[in-house]
């Protein structure tokens, strides 16, 4: 069976350039706060990466600290701060802001004090866009980095989270891009690296394999590709509700990731769509990765008004560059075919 993956927003596959740059990053043996040669070797592949990062995330001028991704990230940016967000927001973020600010049908959080504000760019799991304010708190652009235009220094919020897996880099490094200026304290303490803010030894295979992710995907957004993925999108949902026209697309009507459909069919559980595209050979999830192993309605589908069963029968496919029309369309008839015979079965 040769399978289709269609989980993008969960992780993106390891780019080429991202392999090299880890593989060439092994064999250099330093400790990037050693003084000697073989420290200032590897000191030299962090700084390069974190130019690498700061260019492609416009952020030249601000400061890149590497951690080991989003989620650490977001507890450096938000913790201990008073921080007021929405439903929406990834767990990341929830755990550490009150979830207070109201959210509409399409997905728009309505933010009443930016600067006591953390919001998301876009989400994992709709893929929504949201219009940022000027003067947030946090920003967390860890989906939207590498597949819409985005730079930090025009979201003219104090801080942004960045992860290296959801543009094709490695798991386990992302960045804390900060307003050069800002105030923040360090939540892991030691020997002072990261510019103070995060200690413990740099992962520089990690790092490298960011930076050469993040030069990749700026250069694949410059060329155009996210463009053919939104036409394979839109193909898929036409395909799918035309066999299933009583299909509720989320967020269809606002602002999207080129690359997701979230769309649910009233007492089809998600998590049985999930297992039964798995074994038909296609990878999709219902939610982010982090929360959907387990089995409960969609704490964003709620936040934006649907009832628990719309909210428990949702599943997000999400396309990448490398997606073919010819899998999206398979995808399409395999899934129609599964609710077909749901169908057959509820009647």
């Amino acid at each position: 069976m040769n399978r289709v993956y269609l989980d993008w927003n969960a992780t993106a596959p390891l780019r080429p350039e991202a392999r090299a740059a880890m593989i060439a990053a092994m064999d250099v043996a330093g400790n990037p706060s050693s003084v000697h040669a073989e420290g200032r070797a590897a000191k030299s592949l962090v700084e390069k990466a974190r130019a690498q990062v700061a260019a492609a995330f416009g952020a030249e001028g601000a400061d890149v600290v590497f951690v080991s991704g989003a989620t650490e990230a977001a507890a450096l940016a938000c913790a201990g701060r008073g921080l007021v967000g929405a439903d929406v927001e990834h767990d990341a973020v929830v755990s550490w802001v009150s979830p207070e600010l109201s959210v509409d049908g399409q997905g728009a959080v309505s933010v009443t004090d930016p600067a006591r504000t953390a919001l998301q760019l876009a989400n994992s799991e709709t893929g929504v866009l949201q219009d940022l304010p000027q003067g947030l708190a946090v920003v967390d652009a860890t989906q939207a980095f590498g597949k819409v235009p985005v730079a930090f220094n025009w979201l003219g919020c104090q801080m942004a989270l960045i992860s290296a897996h959801k543009l094709g880099g490695p798991k386990g490094i992302g960045a804390l891009v900060i307003k050069r200026g800002t105030d923040i304290a360090a939540q892991i303490k030691g020997g002072g690296q990261e510019m103070g803010r995060r200690s413990g030894t740099e992962n520089v295979i990690g790092i490298a394999g960011f930076g050469a992710a993040a030069e990749a995907a700026a250069r694949d957004l410059d060329q155009g590709l996210w463009d053919r993925v939104e036409k394979l999108r839109d193909i898929l949902e036409s395909t799918i509700e035309a066999g299933a026209k009583e299909t509720i697309f989320v967020g269809k009507g606002a602002r999207r990731l080129p690359n997701t459909a979230c769309f649910a069919l009233p007492g089809w559980k998600g998590e049985t769509q999930v297992m039964q595209m798995d074994l038909a050979g296609f990878a999709v999830s219902a939610g982010s990765a982090c929360s959907s192993g387990k089995v409960k309605a969609s704490r964003v589908l709620r936040a934006m008004g649907y009832d628990d069963v719309v909210a428990s029968s949702a599943i997000r496919v999400s396309l990448g560059p490398t997606t073919t029309q010819d899998e999206v369309l398979r995808f399409a008839e395999a899934w129609t075919a599964k609710y077909k015979r749901h169908r057959e079965r509820a009647a």
